[in-house]
């Protein structure tokens, strides 16, 4: 796996056709080397404090190849408005993974920091307003092209190119894909009780999974 784009954002307020809204989805690339902190990118902020911005949400991950999806889907090539790295808000798009790769408690190294997966992304309405693309934010649920989120283990300085190089793998069997699933897709109840029981997993995730699990229950 492999950084191939590194970007930031400060909140904003932003005015289309729906009014009035507060965030900080519009992260622009940066070019040199940037400190990860515990708390993400060197210049990097998020809006909703409430949803965001924890250090288990440290850095929001998104691969590259989701991109040509989305464009092939709602037939963008050549509009003017075609996704690319930024499109959805992440800090980091990369390449050579996707959800099925990447697994809960993976701990990589890259540049001079270590960094640790925590949770699938949970989309959200932010990602659809602004992609301006009808049903996307459902689609994103129903596909599980959702990303996934880090935790800064050990801060360093990283920048675009760099590799993701693994260090250890506890939990092969709970990928990105599979802890998607558990809350978008087919519920396993067995492996949705054992992610309760896996403290790299992000509390936020366990709520949600918690969630769906009282739900199954009382159906």
């Amino acid at each position: 796996m492999q950084i191939h784009t590194l970007l930031v954002g400060q909140p904003r307020t932003i005015e289309d056709g729906e009014g009035s809204w507060h965030s900080a989805i519009f992260r622009m690339p940066v070019d040199g080397p940037i400190e990860l902190t515990l708390e993400g990118l060197a210049g990097d902020q998020v809006a909703d404090v409430k949803n965001h911005g924890t250090p288990g949400q440290a850095v929001c991950c998104h691969p590259l190849a989701h991109y040509a999806y989305w464009n092939d889907l709602y037939a963008l090539a050549g509009t003017g408005r075609a996704l690319g790295p930024g499109s959805v808000g992440e800090n980091w798009t990369v390449t050579d993974a996707v959800e099925a790769d990447v697994c809960i408690g993976d701990i990589y190294a890259v540049g001079s920091a270590r960094v640790q997966v925590t949770a699938p992304r949970y989309p959200c309405w932010k990602q659809e307003r602004k992609v301006q693309l009808p049903g996307f934010l459902q689609r994103t649920k129903e596909t599980m092209r959702t990303g996934w989120y880090l935790r800064v283990l050990e801060p360093g300085i990283v920048q675009r190119g760099q590799e993701l190089r693994l260090v250890e793998r506890v939990y092969p069997e709970l990928t990105i894909e599979r802890t998607n699933r558990s809350v978008h897709g087919e519920l396993e109840v067995d492996v949705a009780q054992q992610m309760l029981d896996v403290p790299e997993l992000f509390p936020g995730w366990k709520r949600i999974l918690l969630a769906r699990l009282n739900q199954v229950a009382r159906a």
